[in-house]
């Protein structure tokens, strides 16, 4: 059975049909009940003395927002491999290792959308374009169609708005990297480290349509268009993250998922969640989009 000490608040979205038992939330009462049920992976705590708000403003994610455009082609008789790792297929893709830190600011919505986003550019391209889209850019300059910034957004908006207006290059805090990397500095969302702890404080970052000193080409110029199972527990928020693959563990289907957490949390910053059931609405609330690619 592989093992996860995964958080028990965005990610718990569902109240188990089977169970009326309610315990109070990051309670080692609700740890204790979930680790007894001898499910596919192991409860633990990943929060400590911080207060159940701060926790929810992480899970950034508004619901049952505007739906995009649904355009799908299905290939008749095409046979999918049982598992599939887009780190492995994509190798000279970077974007697809790369985890995140979204700090203190539920800003989960635009790092979920910017992270793919990357992904498909190189993707797509056939590695010819790789560059970190940056999550500042979707945070401070998509207003009202995609939320509240760092009180939450919606997933659908943020690829609406990268539709509509393109986004610049942005790399992680402090990186120097691209035109307007991140400039909310990373923090311990869970776990005693190494980083100040998250305090769940702070307004949304000012717009800026200028790149930071040094980086060209210009702000206009460098657009770019284009297996946790649910056990007990109410909804505490929305949580926006990213596929990239998905494989079977001891009979039991997941999808493989990336967070925006940094790399102390789950599996390197990297989690498997069941695949068929839509736990969580990882099914249901999917949203994704094609880069249009640049003839350079």
């Amino acid at each position: 059975m592989w093992r996860l000490l995964a958080t028990l608040s965005c990610l718990v979205v569902l109240t188990s049909a089977w169970s009326n038992v309610h315990f109070p939330p990051l309670s080692d009462e609700l740890v204790n009940f979930v680790n007894k049920q001898n499910t596919t992976w192991k409860a633990g705590h990943n929060f400590y003395n911080v207060d159940l708000s701060y926790v929810k403003k992480l899970c950034g994610t508004f619901l049952g927002g505007p739906k995009l455009p649904q355009r799908a082609a299905f290939a008749e008789g095409m046979i999918l491999p049982e598992s599939f790792d887009a780190r492995e297929q994509w190798p000279n893709c970077p974007t697809i290792r790369e985890i995140r830190d979204q700090g203190s600011c539920g800003s989960c919505w635009a790092f979920g959308a910017v992270e793919a986003i990357s992904d498909r550019l190189c993707i797509r391209s056939n590695g010819r374009v790789s560059v970190e889209v940056s999550a500042e850019d979707m945070l401070t300059c998509c207003g009202d169609e995609c939320g509240d910034g760092c009180n939450g957004g919606f997933p659908s908006g943020a690829w609406n708005f990268w539709t509509k207006h393109g986004l610049v290059s942005g790399g992680l805090y402090n990186s120097h990297v691209g035109c307007r990397p991140y400039s909310i500095p990373p923090c311990e969302h869970h776990v005693n480290g190494s980083r100040p702890p998250c305090t769940g404080e702070g307004d949304t970052p000012k717009c800026s349509k200028i790149c930071e000193p040094g980086y060209t080409p210009s702000y206009k110029e460098d657009k770019h268009f284009g297996v946790y199972q649910h056990v007990t527990g109410e909804m505490m928020g929305g949580h926006a993250i990213r596929i990239l693959g998905w494989g079977v563990e001891n009979s039991t289907p997941y999808w493989l998922v990336g967070n925006s957490w940094n790399t102390d949390w789950g599996d390197n910053g990297f989690f498997k969640i069941l695949r068929g059931q839509d736990h969580c609405g990882i099914e249901s609330e999917i949203v994704a989009g094609i880069p249009c690619i640049r003839q350079y």
